[in-house]
């Protein structure tokens, strides 16, 4: 089959490479559609943590973003798998460890991460061999659009979730790229008043056209108190900012990571009484993700900019936009496309 492979930073391609087969308690799932990630990026430029600590190698095979069909299964699983359309949790915890006996599966020291960590090919491919265990079925108004776009969903409903909103709540969110705008439709689905701040005009612009009109950079951010704070960017600094702009008693989400330490004081979490959580997977709301864009409560779609083959794979990690590209942040792949 094809398949794109990282062999170094920067240098990768599609090439022929075995077909999967179907382990025990395994499947086989033909590749409908995969996203772009920036964990995907960081592992084209050479800036994955995994690669420095050891989780992860090249060469590697990319793609945790993904849904599909089954093909075939393997043994002890039903064959009522077969022909679903699915889509899969990236963690794969080992199953008998303390974090997974408790159902922390996603933070198993021995996980691996479908095309992160571990060895585990990802999704960049026409095929993919993933347990059923992390298998998630997809309804049939849940196409492989929107099916690609419960991994990232997953993490964005959690973040929304630990903000801990309720209706008529301010909540502010850093950083307009996927997660983030993803994270402040979850808030308004939450009934909470959703503000954005970003860097680019473009990418506000965006969210405005998305229906935050409540969009701002940290110049002309007004000076409303925010019960929540979540911050889905990749600022070192933005982490305290989000600490002196919640409220007292309030909650800060931490789900962006940057390229380098982020410092907070916490004695103003402590004399503010605030309360931070950090979102490392979406595995616990996968569920909850695929139901909400079924209900149509959440309509990720307008996010999706461009879709390329396997062969744009390394321009598109490369940061280019492929051409006739719409304004949104995520770009997907269909395998299929020549």
């Amino acid at each position: 089959m094809r398949a794109y492979v990282l062999n170094a930073p920067g240098e990768g391609g599609v090439q022929e490479v075995p077909a999967p087969a179907a382990a025990p308690g395994e499947v086989v799932v033909d590749v409908e559609r995969v996203g772009v990630c920036g964990t995907d990026i960081d592992f084209f430029t050479g800036d994955m943590a995994y690669l420095h600590s050891g989780h992860a190698s090249y060469p590697i095979r990319l793609g945790h973003e993904w849904a599909g069909r089954v093909a075939s299964v393997g043994n002890g699983v039903d064959s009522a798998w077969v022909g679903r359309r699915v889509m899969g949790d990236t963690m794969l915890g080992d199953g008998t460890c303390r974090r997974c006996r408790k159902g922390s599966q996603h933070v198993c020291e021995n996980r691996q991460e479908v095309g992160v960590r571990g060895g585990r090919p990802g999704a960049l491919a026409q095929q993919l061999a993933v347990p059923t265990t992390s298998l998630h079925a997809l309804p049939d108004i849940v196409d492989s659009v929107l099916g690609a776009l419960v991994e990232p969903g997953g993490n964005a409903f959690r973040a929304a979730q630990a903000a801990a909103l309720a209706p008529g709540d301010r909540a502010l969110v850093f950083g307009p790229g996927t997660i983030g705008l993803l994270a402040a439709m979850f808030a308004r689905a939450a009934g909470a008043d959703v503000h954005l701040m970003g860097r680019s005009e473009k990418s506000l612009a965006f969210a405005r056209g998305l229906g935050f009109e409540h969009a701002w950079t940290e110049a002309n951010l007004p000076g409303l108190p925010f019960d929540a704070v979540i911050d889905a960017s990749n600022a070192a600094q933005l982490p305290a900012l989000a600490l002196d702009l919640v409220e007292p008693a309030g909650r800060v989400v931490y789900i962006g990571l940057a390229g380098s330490p982020s410092n907070i004081d916490t004695r103003t979490l402590v004399l503010t009484d605030v309360t931070a959580v950090g979102v490392l997977s979406g595995s616990p709301g996968l569920d909850a993700t695929i139901a909400a864009y079924a209900s149509g409560a959440v309509n990720p779609r307008p996010l999706v900019a461009a879709t390329v083959g396997l062969e744009q794979v390394g321009t598109v990690l490369a940061g280019e936009r492929p051409e006739a590209a719409g304004p949104g942040p995520k770009i997907h792949v269909d395998p299929s496309l020549s």
